[in-house]
């Protein structure tokens, strides 16, 4: 097959491209700077100003860019958070639509945050009311902007992805005040991470690419999510340092401002979806699923 994929070179989109070229499926990652990688045989590098007509038959497309959530939130970064998801979506659109052979399946990075935040509800793709915050809205927009794809008659999914465990993205943050020997709970510690292992991100996105029935939201996290307070027990039992130190909510939010939502807030989202349709976890459990990031 031939996948079009957006944030190719980013964390998830590093793996995701190795796995598809593992299973002999030819890489397009569209870039703003192509011209600083190079192509191999199974990977192309292409601008946004590509021209539509010289791609081969593109089977699917998969959106995976986006401006980091992590850094102070100031209204020029809040901006960028949201501009890069709308902008490089509509773009990913306005290709689409130029295609003269449309994609079997368009899956389209989303986030969790779609929930909003709770202590005691559960939330699963069967959730419509959004949240009323900052991600919530954003990820309402995301959304609505990718929309456009059901409107080609393209299958469309929205992959919300939970607190990703992995080399890169959150976890080295959360890590760094356990190995300083500062780890503990944030604030009351009640609030839920709902997290995925990046081999389970990698794997469920190709779950929804390769299975023609599945459409609409899928939450990407772990089955069973944790609580602050429990999570930070197990990596630092995990990392071999001591569990003592509380961080008072309001501390964090003097730090780095909203952004403290991340952290502060959270919410239990479980993978409705993924369990219907039989996917077999790879890493369910959190020891192992962080066990496994140490030896990566």
């Amino acid at each position: 097959m031939n996948i079009l994929i957006t944030g190719g070179t980013g964390f998830v989109g590093s793996h995701l491209t190795k796995a598809l070229n593992d299973k002999d499926h030819h890489v397009y990652i569209l870039t703003r700077s192509p011209e600083k990688h190079t192509n191999s045989e199974k990977t192309s590098f292409i601008g946004y100003d590509y021209q539509v007509e010289k791609l081969p038959t593109i089977h699917g497309v998969i959106n995976l860019a986006g401006d980091s959530l992590f850094g102070y939130w100031s209204k020029k970064k809040k901006d960028a958070i949201i501009t890069s998801r709308i902008e490089t979506t509509q773009k990913v659109i306005d290709i689409m639509k130029q295609m003269d052979k449309k994609p079997d399946v368009f899956i389209t990075g989303s986030a969790i945050g779609y929930y909003g935040t709770s202590e005691d509800s559960i939330f699963t793709e069967n959730t419509t009311e959004p949240g009323d915050d900052f991600l919530a809205k954003v990820v309402v927009d995301w959304e609505k902007t990718a929309k456009q794809a059901e409107q080609l008659d393209i299958r469309t999914v929205y992959t919300r992805f939970g607190v990703i465990l992995g080399k890169e993205g959150a976890l080295p943050y959360m890590k760094l005040p356990i190995k300083m020997f500062a780890g503990g709970k944030i604030g009351n510690g009640e609030q839920w991470v709902s997290w995925v292992h990046i081999e389970d991100v990698i794997q469920l996105i190709q779950f929804c690419l390769f299975n023609a029935h599945i459409s609409g939201a899928v939450n990407i996290t772990s089955p069973y999510p944790k609580r602050n307070k429990d999570f930070t027990k197990v990596l630092a039992k995990v990392l071999k340092r001591p569990y003592w130190v509380s961080t008072p909510s309001p501390i964090i939010r003097t730090i780095i401002g909203e952004m403290s939502h991340l952290i502060t807030k959270g919410q239990f989202v479980l993978p409705q979806q993924a369990k219907d349709n039989n996917y077999q976890f790879s890493y369910p459990y959190l020891e192992e699923a962080l066990r496994e990031t140490e030896r990566e």
